[in-house]
């Protein structure tokens, strides 16, 4: 009997609790949540009459990430590292002592997108260099062995392969015709995270002087690129690559920096044909155009690139390019600045003749050359006598002595604050010129220091190792 009034307690309660709980959506009550309309639910979306573009904006960014995903691999790698051990490893000892050089294995992540049907993949040569195994997963989840066919470090760009056919291939579009503030989308494996798409505009093209890679002509973008999503294609809203992601500023938000397509094919069509880059090569150093060379050169505009030596038997020495020319155009295209002049002459073809405009003497000069190849490039080699005595401070503010051989005057010395302070001469420098007109002996520098009216500036030329500079200073 006790049994069975507990049992019937027990089940008082529950009825209790279960209609309780019922309650809360009965009538009357407020229920637990509200389910849109548009999911058959009893509530109104808050926003009835989304504009029509926003739609079709949302919709056009839906439509890339389905149709390109496909196309985008994640690769992995593992890589053997050497380790460094800063206190014991210039002792002879080290390696006996550990039985050997220590080595660690490094894994890594980054992206890349497909380019043929019979699996050749584009990516960044920092993603596959020294890999000692490469895995590549697709947006199928089907993982593939690969190997790199080529990689290019002065742009930062590689080539691997997977042995696999009738892949989805990436359609790659024109960089030449981006505009600042175009949409712009990355998809990439950022921390690992397949495939995920991010959204931003074209923040900046052009960008060059970066430090990053020896060859820059960076889009800068605000679409979301973080470590992983190296390699991974930048997309516009026609879902073609119009760029390849490349690297971030770790210290700001929303910077990061993708290679052009247009400058990228070239390239990894070369690493696919032959398994290197071969580049032009002029046979000169140049220097940037400031302000003052300008003045002095007299340029209407801080442009071009100064040409500060002209190599021996190279192709601008048998076209007539000289020392002191600004080479202002080449092959029709404006030369801005130095590294927008070795990036032209990089991506020109070697043994046809360029047309390079040079600034002269106050007139531009059009000349005719053959690029030679860069690999095949003599290596020139410079040596300048450092050994000299004492003289007294100029009017520069230089101490200066004959260089060996008459090959220009050598800086022993050069005093604080002074005009060649500022401008960047240092010690050891050898002053092959002044005003464009050669220098040989000390002799000759103090004639033309001494004659030269104060407030005036002067063009000089010196030679720093096996480099030559142009600096503008003013004489006070």
């Amino acid at each position: 009997m006790a049994r069975s009034l507990q049992f019937t307690a027990c089940l008082f309660i529950c009825s209790l609790t279960l209609s309780g709980l019922s309650g809360c959506s009965g009538k009357g009550e407020s229920p637990l949540f509200f389910e849109s309309k548009r999911k058959a639910g009893e509530a109104e979306a808050p926003i009835k009459d989304v504009p029509a573009d926003i739609l079709a904006t949302q919709k056009a960014f839906s439509a890339v990430a389905k149709k390109v995903t496909p196309c985008v691999v994640n690769i992995s790698t593992i890589s053997k590292k050497k380790i460094i051990q800063p206190f014991f490893e210039m002792s002879p000892l080290f390696e006996d002592f550990f039985s050997g050089p220590q080595y660690r294995r490094d894994k890594s992540l980054g992206s890349g997108f497909i380019i043929s049907q019979d699996g050749y993949i584009v990516t960044n040569d920092h993603v596959v260099r020294d890999a000692e195994s490469i895995q590549v997963k697709l947006s199928n989840d089907k993982v593939y062995d690969a190997k790199v066919v080529g990689g290019d470090q002065k742009t930062d760009i590689a080539v691997i392969k997977i042995s696999a056919s009738e892949l989805p291939t990436a359609v790659l579009g024109d960089s030449d015709k981006l505009d600042v503030g175009q949409w712009a989308i990355a998809i990439g494996n950022p921390f690992g995270l397949d495939r995920t798409t991010t959204v931003g505009v074209i923040s900046a093209t052009g960008r060059s002087n970066m430090g990053i890679e020896t060859y820059e002509n960076f889009i800068q973008t605000d679409a979301s690129i973080n470590p992983g999503n190296s390699g991974g294609p930048l997309l516009n809203v026609y879902g073609e690559v119009v760029g390849i992601n490349t690297a971030i500023v770790a210290a700001g938000q929303g910077i990061g920096f993708a290679i052009p397509v247009n400058m990228a094919k070239p390239i990894f069509s070369q690493l696919i044909k032959k398994g290197s880059v071969s580049r032009g090569w002029m046979g000169v150093t140049i220097q940037p155009v400031t302000e003052e060379l300008a003045k002095s050169f007299g340029l209407r505009q801080a442009k071009g690139a100064l040409v500060n030596d002209v190599l021996k038997g190279g192709p601008s020495e048998k076209a007539g390019i000289r020392q002191g020319d600004v080479i202002t155009a080449f092959n029709g295209s404006e030369v801005k600045d130095p590294s927008h002049l070795q990036r032209l002459v990089a991506e020109s073809a070697i043994g046809t003749p360029a047309r390079v405009t040079v600034f002269r003497d106050g007139k531009s000069i059009d000349l005719s050359l053959s690029l030679m190849s860069a690999e095949k490039a003599p290596k020139v080699q410079r040596e300048a006598g450092i050994e000299g005595r004492q003289d007294q401070n100029d009017p520069l503010g230089l101490v200066v002595d004959d260089a060996e051989q008459g090959s220009g005057v050598i800086v022993l010395d050069v005093a604080r604050n002074s005009a060649a302070a500022e401008a960047g001469i240092k010690r050891g420098d050898v002053i092959i010129s002044i005003n464009r007109k050669k220098i040989t002996t000390s002799a000759e520098y103090q004639r033309i220091i001494q004659k030269a009216i104060r407030g005036t500036s002067l063009t000089i030329l010196v030679r720093r190792g096996d480099v030559s500079i142009y600096f503008a200073l003013r004489l006070q």
